[in-house]
């Protein structure tokens, strides 16, 4: 089947056509981008100097015309629009920003200060956590993808808060610096993140509503999280550590036995054994999620460590995932890969 990527030269755009020319059932019909276009991509990016596409402006119905699946790699308040105009045509939608992920009308002006896509087109999305909502994924025509802190935080809490076990929870998240996209800013400057730890967006996070709407429809009546960022002088890869506060008592054989009978039918998410924990080394470069955890008896909380690539499983990948389910595949289809290592 033919998919096109919109949005081909950032991060995300870049890893979906690594990965998808290694993909058994889909070929990438075109590449688009809103700047340079009737340019090769090569000229851009010559680590892909072996490849011919030739970068596209954005039609939508010339895109629906020539793909079974279209990829939005596009920043948040671009995508709006244009699942609007793709909705109307016969083309399957994967979103990769965060504009059809927030469902309550206003939050996601709130959150992200940007003018919110029509609520018909973001009620018609399917949030595309790949392991808890495969069902509506498989029926769904438009995806919104699950940002990369979400991904590792929900894939993390998803067992305590579907058993309705988790009272509070305090989220500590780190980032490498691809996660703050490939324009270049003064945060993401090299002389000043080189050797440094940043702190950001301190309770004004736009994943903040994402989490909680997802946590919500697993456990009512929860607690606002506390959630917060950091980046860290590394290109690659997400660490979120979880501090929960439970409503029983647990061994950690117990909760690692709870988490291994959850997961044991999802190929991307990886339990480690009792008394280890993941590092973000251990998935560069994949679509799997790691998962460590522990029960502290002294405080009554459970620490949850989640790793993820954060292009990847927290974007790319994921999106990947999310349409091999669409189409009936095997949600393996083209992720397969072995972790990059060292």
């Amino acid at each position: 089947m033919n998919v096109s990527i919109v949005g081909a030269t950032g991060y995300g755009g870049l890893e979906l056509i690594r990965l998808l020319k290694n993909h058994p059932n889909m070929k990438i019909a075109s590449l688009h981008t809103s700047s340079k276009f009737d340019r090769k991509i090569s000229d851009e990016h010559t680590h892909l100097l072996h490849e011919d596409f030739v970068l596209e402006d954005i039609n939508p119905e010339k895109i629906a015309d020539t793909s079974d699946i279209v990829f939005l790699a596009t920043p948040s308040g671009v995508s709006a629009e244009l699942v609007s105009d793709f909705s109307k045509l016969n083309v399957k939608v994967i979103d990769l920003s965060g504009d059809l992920r927030l469902k309550t009308p206003g939050e996601y002006e709130k959150w992200y200060k940007k003018t919110a896509a029509p609520q018909k087109v973001i009620d018609s999305a399917v949030y595309g956590l790949s392991e808890w909502n495969a069902n509506q994924i498989k029926e769904a025509n438009i995806i919104a993808n699950p940002g990369c802190y979400p991904t590792a935080v929900l894939l993390g809490l998803a067992p305590l808060f579907s058993e309705g076990l988790a009272k509070d929870v305090i989220i500590d998240a780190k980032s490498g610096v691809s996660g703050a996209g490939k324009s270049p800013s003064e945060m993401t400057h090299f002389s000043d993140m080189n050797e440094n730890f940043k702190i950001y967006k301190v309770h004004e996070h736009q994943h903040i509503p994402e989490i909680e709407q997802q946590l919500s429809t697993w456990q009512q009546n929860m607690q606002p999280i506390t959630f917060t960022t950091h980046l860290v002088p590394m290109t690659r890869g997400i660490m979120a550590t979880m501090y929960v506060q439970v409503n029983k008592r647990f061994s950690t054989q117990e909760l690692y036995d709870l988490y291994q009978t959850i997961y044991e039918s999802h190929p991307f998410v990886r339990i480690q054994r009792v008394g280890q924990f993941p590092v973000t080394k251990q998935v560069y470069g994949s679509n799997f999620c790691d998962i460590g955890m522990a029960y502290d008896e002294r405080t009554g909380k459970v620490t949850i460590v989640s790793v993820i690539d954060n292009l990847v499983k927290g974007a790319a990948g994921q999106a990947i995932q999310n349409a091999n389910i669409m189409m009936g595949l095997d949600e393996t289809a083209g992720l397969s890969t072995i972790p990059i290592y060292p």
